[in-house]
């Protein structure tokens, strides 16, 4: 027998991705989740993907365009794993709709939730969507024959499309062929039949695309449809500005987005059913290959079932609805509060309400003299931008490091920065190279004994909607020395100059890679000399492979290392002489994980860090990040005994094996998961069995627990 070849030390970050699609995907099958949840994780899996092939597939194709022989720590070529994205995306597309028609249909329409097909509409239901159709539909359509003089029509980016082929001739005496019908984006995608036309229950839909199937005849008088079938195209949506180049970044990122529509093709969906030789002609027209053509059995963008639950009217089939916490400390004057002692907020299960709160009360205070803040996703007209417009036209100054180039949030970014600007505040932009993914706040307070600073730093973004569905911490803190890192930070934003070196937290791109590092090290030296050595960290994404190679020299050194990592992991656990001594899982449920935790056991001196930052070369090396200590000792204890919850958990969590699979955490079939347990606690969901507390600190997990292997 042929011995196996032994596995390279990293996982593709890529592939890694695809992985976390199917946890994802995974939730929609999960019969513990409530049904209309479940149809948005499928959704939700559909988007990721949507963006996938955007950015990560686009990058991969521009690298193999212009010649570029990259091999990453994985060891892949870019052809080679566009190879490999290919095979393992198409079983995902695949899996997707054997969901969406085997589980989702049959258990939905099992609930009087039906999405009526054409071969299934009675004589009332065809006749009313005839009239919907020559009434919304058919005045802003407009089919384009292809010929000579009417060459293949521009794809928007993941528009809603058809390619009809027409037998006969038009009133000109052409012979046309085929023609392209365009859906405007002003339709829309999914329709509710009117529960008082005959054979119609509460809950039937209708997409918009068997419509125009249906109807299709009526856009070619004089001539006979052949086939209809639905298609969609991917474009690269990365947005290409050359900071070094362009003297207004703002007017430069204005005038890209106008394109974003109109990138390089990536990716072609297309009905399942649709003939070979016009998905040719699709592919040729495109100027894509095989690989990259997806079949869909179904709609293809399966993001318009996401409108179904909101006109569902069935609290059985959702999540249990719930009001964040507002711990009592915080419901009155903040700043007393902070100038006790520090505050931390655990999102969503404790409100984003004293953020906004303490903003507010900086605008109206006349002792505040300034609020400093960076804003990454916000929203342009959210209550994070209007407190800080109040506070400016109240004569505060006001200083805000606004990220245009946040990814899809570019527009409300750009929007936000002018209104910012019309109020007289102070707006930059950040540092040329560099995005600026840090969430501080910083506000100057003049008191009895001088200039007071108080800080909110967060893990998450300050927007009120993601702390609702994110899992976020918030610190709030008046600790002098905290405060003066954070201001100096500030400057280094805003200003040219050098600033003093920070004496308590830790800044990428310059301290925070090397400060993990430094740590990472500090545990394998206590473990060589045989004492108790542990690493608990719980990020987004870990892929930077000198802090995998750090982490694999501490594992062969006998520290204990759990790794929570929501999405990519480029690291391997369990590998024998490697990393035996690390397990990583990733938790998937009602809440996005996102929150980003750094525990040390630090030879008994717990040092336990929140940061802004994941473990990946871009947050390490290519943007403007903070780490900062948690040095009050009971928030210190309080998040240590939330990590040591997750990893107690089994209904949510999954496990990666050493071949990068994942599986899921084995333990009772009633175990409450980690999300739903830490709700329950909070005391804002009742959950039998849990009882809540109001207790600074929450008693989350048992003091001991089981370890598990990965095996």
């Amino acid at each position: 027998m042929t011995p196996a070849l032994p596995l390279p030390s990293f996982i593709n970050r890529e592939l890694s991705l695809l992985e976390f699609n199917r946890r994802v995907l995974a939730q929609a099958e999960d019969t513990r989740v409530p049904l209309l949840e479940r149809l948005k994780f499928l959704c939700i899996s559909c988007s990721n993907l949507d963006e996938f092939f955007e950015i990560r597939v686009a990058g991969l194709k521009q690298m193999v365009k212009v010649g570029a022989a990259i091999v990453g720590p994985d060891g892949n070529s870019p052809a080679e794993l566009l190879a490999s994205i290919a095979a393992s995306a198409h079983a995902l597309v695949d899996d997707q709709y054997r969901v969406l028609n085997d589980v989702m249909i049959p258990a939905l329409k099992a609930e009087g939730i039906r999405f009526v097909r054409r071969t299934h509409w009675t004589a009332e239901q065809g006749e009313w969507l005839r009239e919907y159709f020559e009434n919304e539909v058919l005045p802003v359509l407009s089919p384009i024959g292809l010929d000579p003089a009417h060459p293949f029509p521009r794809i928007m980016n993941k528009s809603l499309n058809f390619i009809v082929g027409l037998d006969g001739r038009d009133a000109f005496g052409r012979n046309i062929g085929y023609a392209v019908v365009q859906a405007p984006r002003s339709l829309p995608r999914l329709i509710q039949l009117p529960p008082s036309v005959s054979g119609t229950g509460r809950y039937d839909f209708v997409f918009l695309s068997s419509i125009i199937h249906a109807q299709v005849g009526q856009l070619f008088p004089g001539m006979e449809p052949s086939g209809c079938y639905q298609f969609r195209v991917t474009r690269n949506s990365d947005l290409l500005v050359d900071e070094a180049e362009a003297s207004d970044l703002l007017e430069a990122l204005e005038d890209e987005l106008e394109q974003r529509q109109w990138g390089d093709t990536v990716r072609l969906e297309v009905a399942h059913n649709c003939p070979d030789e016009l998905i040719r002609y699709l592919a040729d027209e495109l100027n894509l290959s095989n690989i990259d053509i997806y079949p869909c059995n179904g709609p293809v963008n399966l993001m318009r079932l996401l409108a179904v639950p909101d006109l569902i009217d069935r609290a059985d089939l959702k999540d249990p609805p719930f009001t964040p916490r507002v711990p009592k400390p915080l419901a009155g004057d903040l700043f007393a509060a902070m100038r006790e002692r520090d505050r931390l907020l655990q999102h969503p299960y404790d409100s984003f309400a004293p953020v906004l709160e303490l903003l507010r009360q900086a605008a109206k205070d006349p002792n505040v003299l300034a609020i400093k803040q960076t804003l990454y996703r916000t929203g342009a007209k959210s209550a994070v931008a209007e407190a800080l417009i109040q506070a400016a036209r109240a004569g505060k100054e006001v200083t805000v490091v606004v990220e245009l180039r946040a990814r899809f949030d570019e527009a409300d970014n750009i929007t936000l920065a002018e209104a910012l600007q019309d109020v007289g505040a102070h707006v930059v932009y950040g540092v040329v190279g560099y995005k600026t993914h840090a969430k501080m706040m910083l506000i100057v307070r003049r008191e009895d004994a001088g200039l007071k600073h108080y800080a909110h730093l967060g893990t998450g973004n300050y927007h009120p909607r993601t702390a609702r569905g994110y899992t976020d911490y918030g610190l709030l803190t008046a600790d002098a020395e905290i405060c003066k890192d954070v201001h100096n930070v500030f400057l280094q934003l805003t200003s040219l100059g050098k600033v003093p070196a920070l004496k308590r937290l830790l800044q990428a791109p310059f301290t925070l890679a090397i400060g993990i590092r430094e740590r990472i090290d500090h545990e394998r030296q206590q473990a060589l000399k045989g004492k108790k050595a542990r690493i608990v960290a719980k990020l987004n994404g870990l892929v930077e492979p000198e802090v995998i190679k750090a982490l694999y020299e501490a594992s062969q050194a006998g520290v204990q290392i759990d790794l929570i990592v929501r999405g990519m992991c480029s690291l391997r656990p369990g590998v024998p002489g490697m990393s035996d001594n690390i397990r990583v899982r990733s938790v998937v449920g009602r809440f996005l994980e996102h929150q980003r935790a750094f525990w040390f056991h630090n030879a008994g001196h717990d040092e336990v860090w929140l940061s802004s930052a994941d473990w990946m070369e871009r947050n390490l090396l290519r943007r403007v990040e903070i780490a900062f200590p948690l040095r009050d000792p009971d928030i210190s204890a309080r998040v240590r005994e939330h990590l040591e919850t997750y990893l107690a958990d089994t209904a949510q969590s999954w496990l990666l094996q050493a071949d990068g699979r994942y599986v899921r955490a084995e333990g009772p079939v009633d175990a409450i998961g980690v999300q739903v347990r830490m709700l329950a606690e909070a005391g804002v969901v009742a959950i039998s069995g849990l009882a809540a507390s109001d207790e600074p600190a929450l008693k989350l997990a048992p003091k001991a627990r089981p370890r598990r292997k990965a095996n």
